[in-house]
Parts: C-alpha cells; sequence; structure tokens
C-alpha cells in the first residue's frame, strides 16, 4: 500500500472526495462514565454515514481550513483512505488545548497504521501553533477507545463544558504534545 498524505485545502473538499469513503461501524460495547468509574457497557448500535452526514462533514472541513485549521487527506491509489483535522482555536484553562476535531479511516483500511500517521501530523501542527496538548471529543465505542488508548490519549485533565454538552456520551480525552 502506498499512501500519500496531503494537507488539503478548501478546493479540494467537496463531496466528491468521499465516494469511495466508508464510514461504517457496527458498535456492541462503548465506554461510560457511571458514579465516577469508567465502565464498558452494551450498547450496540451502527453508524453509516451516506450522503447527508459526509454533506455536513464536507462544510465543517471547509470552515476547518478558512478559520486557519487543518485537515490532512490519505490517500490510497488516488482515492481518499483516511482524514484528519485540527481547529486553530486555543482552549482550556492556559490555553494550552488545541482540538482534534475529526480523524476517520476508511472501512476497509482501519488497521493499517493510516489513523495512527495522521494522527501523529496532526500532533506535528498542533505542536508548531504551539499547543501543550491535543484535545479530542471520542465516540465512546470499544473499537475506538482502544485506537486512542494506543496511541497515548488518557482522560482529559479539563472537560470542555462545550464539547461534552454537544456529545455527552463522547470520551473526553487528550494527548500530551
Amino acid at each position: 500500500m502506498n499512501t500519500d498524505f496531503i494537507r488539503l485545502t478548501d478546493e479540494m473538499i467537496n463531496t466528491e472526495l468521499f465516494a469511495d469513503f466508508h464510514r461504517h461501524q457496527v458498535v456492541t460495547k462503548c465506554h461510560r462514565k457511571i458514579n465516577g468509574e469508567w465502565v464498558i457497557i452494551d450498547n450496540p448500535f451502527v453508524e453509516d454515514w451516506g450522503e447527508k452526514e459526509f454533506e455536513c462533514l464536507v462544510e465543517c472541513l471547509k470552515n476547518t481550513v478558512r478559520t486557519g485549521g487543518v485537515v490532512i487527506g490519505a490517500f490510497d491509489d488516488s482515492k481518499l483512505a483516511g482524514l484528519a483535522s485540527a481547529e486553530n482555536t486555543f482552549f482550556g484553562s492556559k490555553g494550552q488545548y488545541l482540538e482534534l476535531s475529526c480523524i476517520q479511516v476508511t472501512e476497509e483500511l482501519r488497521g493499517s497504521g493510516i489513523g495512527k500517521r495522521l494522527f501523529r501530523l496532526i500532533c506535528e501542527w498542533a505542536k508548531e501553533k504551539g499547543a501543550e496538548r491535543l484535545y479530542i471529543s471520542a465516540h465512546s465505542s470499544v473499537e475506538s477507545q482502544s485506537f486512542y488508548k494506543a496511541i497515548g490519549c488518557t482522560e482529559a485533565e479539563e472537560y470542555s463544558p462545550e464539547h461534552v454538552e454537544k456529545e455527552p456520551f463522547d470520551c473526553q480525552l487528550e494527548y500530551v504534545l
């Protein structure tokens, strides 16, 4: 597999980019914080993105680029294999965080190392911007949390109230740069 990693411009981001991208995930178990303790619960559902979800993602990614953030695409044989984005707004009690707003790998290439490479590239960008930590409001599925744990993420020292309100079942994580 020969994967190219490219920083995407506003003009490169459109729904056609996702023509062969499969955002599909079968979830059976999720992490939940109950009475201050993390537990794994049964929570079966299927996430399967369609045109509407990708249109929303395109608008979000375009906004990220327009506001000084970064979007990096991973391409395998000219097809989008994965992408990651980070926002350009510092937050936290000491302005220590920049947000990893998106990281996705097409279903058939998960586990190939593309996600880890995308994450490292986002970390390099955030570090160059002066961030001390990357903040991630992450999907609570066991599989997603296993990925974040494997790359060294831990529970966020400070929770962002906006992120918790927007996605109350997400796990609030951070990565020290």
